[in-house]
């Protein structure tokens, strides 16, 4: 069992010891006990309202290092060429205040059949996906802010 209390020093050129895949629910969660890719429990205590991020360090009481990345979750694609419609459908999601991630004419959000029924009415091809989900922080968070990185998001 790996115990971690803190965040391993920004920085720090230390190689992960096992990684551990959370969903945007977990990443939120200052207590959290998961199973790392390596099969081992680790427990997280840290302080509330710090959002864990891709590529994270966690520094174990026993000294290990643990990373974090994103997990693959379900989530809806919603897309189209056109940047009215899809400014359309972001202000329209933003205006209900849904988590979304952004993309090039692209976004996703948890499934809801209603914001799909809203997407396909506005003009955008919807699809279930499994998939990493990095949400917006907002205008004053300090978490994700629509940086979109090679490997990570489609």
């Amino acid at each position: 069992m790996i115990t971690i209390n803190q965040k391993a020093k920004t920085g720090s050129a230390q190689q992960p010891d096992d990684t551990i895949r959370l969903d945007h629910i977990q990443r939120e969660k200052g207590r959290l006990k998961v199973e790392s890719d390596g099969g081992e429990e680790v427990r997280i205590f840290l302080e509330r309202g710090k959002l864990l991020q891709q590529g994270d360090l966690l520094l174990g009481d026993c000294g290990r290092i643990v990373e974090v990345e994103l997990a693959n979750e379900p989530v809806i694609h919603a897309s189209c060429d056109d940047w009215k419609i899809f400014s359309q459908a972001a202000y329209h999601l933003g205006n209900r205040h849904v988590r979304l991630q952004l993309g090039d004419r692209w976004l996703r959000f948890l499934e809801d059949s209603v914001l799909v029924e809203l997407m396909e009415h506005l003009g955008l091809e919807c699809r279930i996906e499994m998939a990493e989900f990095e949400p917006e922080s907002g205008a004053y968070g300090h978490g994700h802010a629509g940086k979109a990185t090679a490997g990570h998001h489609s």
